[in-house]
């Protein structure tokens, strides 16, 4: 069963660690979320995209981990050397939940626009497959946001999918040049007004309307950031609901 809207989960939180290696992961609490919102399927589909790492063998592998021994059929669709799987519209329409790994989000939007995802994945939006992501994950989905993908110092990134016509800050608590610099960028006109999350936490969008935040982590909390008078910002904070 597809969503009941085009919905997407940009977050800052993904997978939690099993504390036995850097990818020894286990599904976090946004993952049970997003199949929710895909309708509760008995065997939910996800497949994972790795992009942004340059589809990273040791990352697809945690993922597979992460899910061994559950309901979930997971799939991965990776674009390096080529595409795996032999036609990528249908096996992507396909899916309950797309999930986007996070990395560099301007390598992920040139790599996607080489093989035409970008009209494939606003099919599958339309058509009720949940998008998700955390980080580059995350901010793909909407106009723009900050990024690291060009160095340590950050820089905005403009050229996102834009299926949220609004802006996206990501990891506004744990990064210190993250929040000034998303302030700046709404404040001065380079980015539109949207929101931002803390570690922990994630955005539900129905169509491009935010219903609701979300977090897996206690004090941690999304914002809405808007352009405000003299060339400022305004930051108003969003209280998230816990997830179990």
């Amino acid at each position: 069963m597809p969503a009941s809207a085009p919905t997407i989960l940009a977050t800052s939180m993904g997978f939690a660690s099993r504390g036995r290696g850097p990818y020894d992961w286990r599904p976090g609490p946004v993952f049970g979320l997003a199949i929710d919102l895909a309708g509760a399927p008995a065997r939910p589909k996800l497949c994972y995209l790795g992009t942004a790492t340059g589809d990273d063998p040791v990352r697809l592998a945690g993922v597979y981990g992460a899910f061994a021994g559950s309901a979930v059929e997971v799939s991965h669709l990776s674009l390096f050397p080529m595409p795996t799987v032999a036609d990528v519209r249908a096996h992507l329409l396909a899916q309950d939940v797309v999930w986007v790994g996070g990395g560099s989000v301007a390598n992920l939007l040139a790599v996607w626009r080489v093989h035409g995802l970008d009209p494939v994945l606003a099919e599958c939006w339309r058509a009720g497959v949940v998008l998700g992501g955390v980080s580059a994950g995350s901010l793909c989905w909407h106009v723009g946001g900050t990024t690291d993908s060009y160095g340590p110092d950050l820089r905005p990134v403009t050229d996102g999918l834009g299926f949220i016509p609004t802006s996206n800050g990501v990891h506004h608590d744990s990064e210190e040049q993250r929040r000034p610099l998303y302030h700046r960028l709404v404040a001065d006109g380079t980015l539109p007004g949207g929101h931002a999350t803390d570690d922990g936490v994630g955005l539900v969008y129905r169509g491009t309307q935010l219903v609701e935040a979300v977090a897996d982590r206690a004090d941690a909390a999304a914002y809405r950031v808007e352009r405000g008078p003299g060339g400022t910002a305004v930051e108003i904070r969003v209280e998230p609901r816990r997830l179990g």
